[in-house]
């Protein structure tokens, strides 16, 4: 693999930054010590001009490159924010804040960026404008549309943007991407299940919840294989099931459901959105209970790479790694990014972290730890995209 030499050099630097974020994980919008780090190693860098607070806390450095501020600015994306999980990696370098890790990577994201931040500082081996953009709330504060409405591409007059994302589920080193819908829609519902609660032995003087609620759960199963084009991806998962007490001899009053849909076609996912409210509302009424829905305040868009950017991306991954699946399965993950590429051309792709016999865990997961020895072709990537897009 072509590694830039730099990046050999600067492995252990930028490992023990994404260590250091690692140790210190901030969620959602609360990355100010993350974001504050990030704008002080851009300003050290020497980045022309560094804006911090877009988005709330969002940081964007610009770096001109050797014919000055004119021509045309691309911008390269990286998130910051954590999960409130509590980690069980052992690593030496675990978080020292119980109930907040970095499962997700993003840790490595913002230190992969950085270290391209560097050397494109150092070299400026391009004509126009490189914006490096270090996105907060990615894990569902929708902090790309945040800082987009915050001015991000009209302010620094950005032509194409770019994304990339670890994965456990590509093998090491290599790179996978596909143009048109490439991450679902995600959203979310709550189902507040309302009865008459009482005492267990005596289950004809209430209207059991815990029942309503449990068939409300069957039939939402239907919607997937019975109002779904079986042609079109489909996902409808009840993800939690709590009831008002945990006593085993009362019926309770309250049972509350949430979940999430998954879809990549915009027709299909009103319909879908729709029967997750019809089938609760009619299953209630038809045990005599009562079911209120609500839907995700900040529900993700389907992520849609366009499909020239798409090319310029594996055209630099080809460049650096020689292995790239260019038409990619498509995710089921959501991915605010959407909002980016709603906003400005660009693509978005996955940088493979798996490894034979090696971690095991997968995103998301309380034993996931981002794998440092891709920082040296996550940043060359980096550097590729840049200088073959912005080429004199």
């Amino acid at each position: 693999m072509p590694i830039r030499n730099r990046f050999a050099e600067l492995h252990p630097e930028i490992t023990a930054w994404r260590r250091d974020f690692h140790e210190n994980p901030e969620l959602l919008y609360d990355t100010h010590r993350t974001s504050g780090i990030v704008a002080e190693k851009l300003k050290g860098f020497g980045c022309d001009e560094v804006v911090e607070g877009l988005g709330r806390t969002g940081v964007v450095g610009l770096i001109h490159g050797k014919g000055g501020s004119g021509g045309k600015v691309i911008a390269l994306r990286a998130d910051m924010d954590a999960l409130p999980i509590l980690e069980a990696t052992g690593a030496d370098h675990a978080s020292k804040t119980p109930g907040k890790m970095h499962a997700c990577g993003h840790d490595g994201h913002t230190a992969m960026l950085l270290g391209a931040a560097q050397y494109l500082a150092e070299t400026r081996n391009f004509e126009g404008t490189v914006a490096v953009v270090f996105q907060p709330a990615e894990e569902g504060g929708a902090g790309a549309e945040e800082m987009v409405q915050d001015g991000l591409i009209d302010r620094f007059g950005i032509s194409e943007i770019y994304g990339m994302h670890n994965s456990p589920m590509v093998p090491f080193g290599e790179f996978a991407i596909r143009s048109g819908p490439f991450y679902a829609a995600c959203d979310s519902f709550a189902i507040n299940v309302r009865g008459k609660g009482g005492h267990a032995a005596r289950p004809n003087n209430t209207v059991d919840t815990t029942l309503v609620a449990s068939a409300i759960v069957m039939a939402l199963q239907s919607i997937v294989s019975r109002n779904a084009d079986p042609q079109q991806p489909l996902v409808v998962s009840v993800t939690s099931f709590r009831t008002e007490s945990e006593s085993f001899n009362v019926i309770p009053e309250h049972v509350r459901l949430q979940g999430t849909v998954r879809s990549f076609d915009q027709d299909l996912r009103d319909v879908a959105l729709q029967r997750v409210k019809d089938i609760a509302q009619t299953t209630a009424q038809a045990y005599g209970g009562i079911a209120e829905v609500t839907m995700d305040e900040i529900p993700y868009p389907v992520m849609d790479n366009h499909a020239r950017e798409t090319d310029h991306c594996v055209a630099a991954a080809d460049t650096v790694s020689g292995k790239v699946n260019a038409q990619a399965p498509r995710v089921t993950g959501g991915e605010d990014f959407a909002y980016m590429l709603q906003a400005c051309p660009g693509a978005y792709i996955q940088l493979g972290v798996k490894t034979e016999g090696g971690r095991k865990a997968g995103l998301h997961h309380p034993e996931y730890d981002f794998n440092d020895e891709v920082i040296p072709l996550g940043c060359s990537y980096w550097v590729t995209l840049a200088e073959q897009r912005l080429a004199g």
